[in-house]
């Protein structure tokens, strides 16, 4: 699948095991950045908010043991040994019937939980009363259930449960150590931050370049001295310029969103949200305004068939 478009950026390639085990990793979300260290000479450090974990492997793929508190019986923690997908936008994922406590909450909805190489992936989001992780332990994350038809591949491995996606693991700096088994997360300043998800029910991609007129202008200044009086005088020369800007489209609508419900379909070019141009923003800019809180007024300006239209909506909290 085109991920360049789908991130709206491009990416030329996918650092994977063959290069991280060789290197002790650490990646702090939070800065965006990601810091290789010679694993030979590399120490762990200890420290109050640290926590050292070991990985398992399965076809060079890690895996972390954790515990998660479901909505059925929030006392009891339920061990399960999760996927970790650094590059996963979600916080989780759980296989229904990989265990016989895992289960869908009450509260969920169907939702598009993104790309497999065998095409769109679907599947039920909600919400569980925590997830622990060794000391640490996090409050009423999102989950998502996905379609058991969409993961036949990631169910070979029988023992999996799930996922642990990037909606975790930002909340950590994260070091890996591949030669040594081991991965050590540190509490980051994000730990607390509530979880959130697409209330929209857009789904947008990169859409490629676009020319976008522009007005620029010159100033030239003047100065004019008569006796003991001075004058400025300052002059602008307006002319325009002609840039090529990233250009967005929906690719797809969750059905009965509150995007949906307005009348905006998929296909549709959205020139405008909440008055500025989408073309001065990346695409993860645009994204986060669909991720606010429950309510938020989105006015998007789109463009159909050579005509531009304005729809507002509000943002919907399905699992409230």
């Amino acid at each position: 699948f085109d991920l360049s478009s789908k991130l709206g950026i491009t990416v030329h390639g996918i650092i994977g095991y063959e290069i991280l085990k060789d290197f002790v990793v650490k990646i702090n979300y939070g800065a965006k950045k990601m810091t290789f260290y010679n694993s030979d000479i590399y120490t762990h450090k200890t420290c109050r908010k640290c926590e050292i974990f070991d990985l398992k492997f399965y076809k060079n793929k890690p895996f972390i043991e954790v515990g998660v508190k479901l909505n059925s019986n929030p006392n009891n923690i339920i061990p399960v040994k999760l996927l970790i997908d650094s590059g996963g936008s979600d916080a989780m994922w759980l296989f229904e019937k990989s265990h016989p406590e895992i289960e869908v909450p009450k509260k969920y909805f169907i939702d598009f939980l993104g790309e497999g190489l065998s095409g769109s992936i679907y599947g039920k989001r909600s919400i569980i009363k925590g997830l622990v992780i060794g000391k640490f332990e996090l409050k009423y994350p999102t989950v998502s259930f996905p379609d058991s038809l969409s993961i036949v591949h990631a169910r070979q491995f029988k023992d999996r449960n799930g996922s642990l996606g990037a909606n975790i693991l930002k909340r950590f700096v994260v070091v890996f150590d591949y030669k040594k088994n081991k991965i050590m997360l540190k509490r980051a300043s994000s730990f607390k931050d509530p979880f959130r998800y697409n209330m929209s029910g857009i789904e947008l991609v990169y859409n490629g370049k676009l020319l976008v007129k522009e007005q620029d202008f010159t100033t030239y200044r003047f100065s004019n001295s008569q006796g003991t009086a001075k004058q400025d005088k300052i002059i602008k020369e307006y002319n325009y310029k002609y840039t090529f800007k990233p250009s967005y489209k929906i690719h797809m609508l969750r059905k009965d969103s509150p995007a949906q419900r307005v009348g905006i379909l998929p296909g549709d070019i959205v020139i405008k949200i909440n008055g500025k141009y989408t073309y001065d923003l990346k695409l993860e800019e645009i994204v986060e305004k669909f991720y606010q809180k429950q309510h938020k007024k989105i006015t998007l300006v789109i463009e159909r068939n050579g005509k531009n239209y304005e729809y507002t909506f509000l943002l919907e909290n399905l699992l409230k």
